[in-house]
């Protein structure tokens, strides 16, 4: 019993350790893309090809002013940015990260609990974080902070139900909610990866994806025509990159999710073993997030709810039709 908790906080303070690191190394890659992409340097100046960048930024979010606005409410204005980072680090608790391995002959488990509904789990811990936006807009004092926090909000929720109607086809098919049993059942090789089987429930699901992280084209949260920043108007220093991080840390989560649930997760492909193949998965949609935002335009926000409601809700819901006369 005192090896589970010591070996549980150890993966505890792992994942926290190593998605702090990869939501703030992530904002240096994605400058790095758009650079690209846009045909300019990106950081080049601090450390050899501007790796040190984030490091840089780190240590002005630390050291820089933490500025209160007049009329704010101390106490929820300083929980907002917590909530966004709770609920991103704790998604991942039902998160199989990469296959069982060994060291120094201990057998090792990359999951911290490997519950029998983890995708039921990452979803609703997930979806507390909606809270992070309205939370700030609420306590911020500032009209322009409430408006971008209803409009975050009307956004994030409106996909949630897409998204979970969009994983009712593969559930269907595994018959589990656990994220294990979902990579077991893809076990057979590429052609049993679930996004052979689904492919309209993946395309749904990631656009659903994109829009619950606030990722471009369906930011709601900022506008180039806009000179505020939505519910994080009000936020500087370490609070504001909170919210960052937590953002970063969640596409990540969503990566390996995504990749879980259709591209057969950890299992070898070929000569590539089952560990280094699901970082390549993971690593391909962190690029499709960077990719996508260089290249489209924000989209505006009653097309948003249009496509959500009258294209993918009806898109989802005939899948699960179709999915459920094929199964009997």
């Amino acid at each position: 019993m005192s090896e589970f908790i010591i070996e549980t906080i150890i993966k505890v303070i792992v994942v926290l350790l190593v998605f702090s690191f990869l939501g703030g190394f992530a904002t240096y890659l994605e400058r790095k893309v758009l650079g690209f992409f846009q045909r300019r340097l990106g950081p080049i100046y601090v450390g050899p090809f501007g790796l040190l960048q984030f490091g840089a930024d780190a240590i002005k979010l630390f050291t820089k002013e933490d500025i209160l606005p007049h009329g704010a409410n101390k106490i929820i204005f300083a929980l907002a940015p917590v909530v966004a980072l709770v609920s991103a680090m704790t998604s991942m608790v039902a998160i199989p990260f990469f296959p069982d391995f060994e060291i120094f002959g201990y057998k090792v488990t990359p999951i911290i609990s490997d519950i029998n509904v983890g995708l039921l789990f990452f979803i609703s811990v997930g979806a507390v974080g909606i809270y992070a936006p309205v939370l700030a807009g609420l306590s911020s004092g500032n009209k322009y902070s409430l408006i971008g926090a209803m409009r975050a909000c009307i956004q994030v929720l409106s996909f949630e139900v897409v998204g979970a109607l969009s994983i009712l086809t593969p559930i269907m098919l595994v018959g589990s909610l656990s994220l294990v049993a979902m990579n077991d059942y893809q076990s057979g090789g590429i052609f049993n990866w679930l996004i052979f089987k689904q492919p309209l429930a993946f395309i749904i699901f990631l656009i659903a994806g994109y829009a619950e992280l606030n990722r471009t084209p369906f930011d709601l949260l900022e506008h180039e025509a806009e000179i505020v920043a939505g519910y994080c108007t009000e936020y500087s220093g370490l609070k504001w990159g909170m919210f960052f991080i937590a953002e970063y840390a969640h596409m990540f989560a969503f990566g390996f999710v995504i990749s879980l649930i259709f591209l057969g997760g950890f299992n070898p492909i070929w000569f590539i073993p089952g560990g280094i193949a699901i970082i390549l998965k993971v690593c391909f949609f962190i690029f499709l997030f960077m990719w996508v935002r260089a290249t489209l335009p924000h989209i505006r926000p009653d097309q948003l709810m249009n496509m959500c409601w009258k294209v993918l809700m009806p898109l989802a819901l005939i899948n699960v039709l179709i999915t459920g006369l094929v199964l009997l």
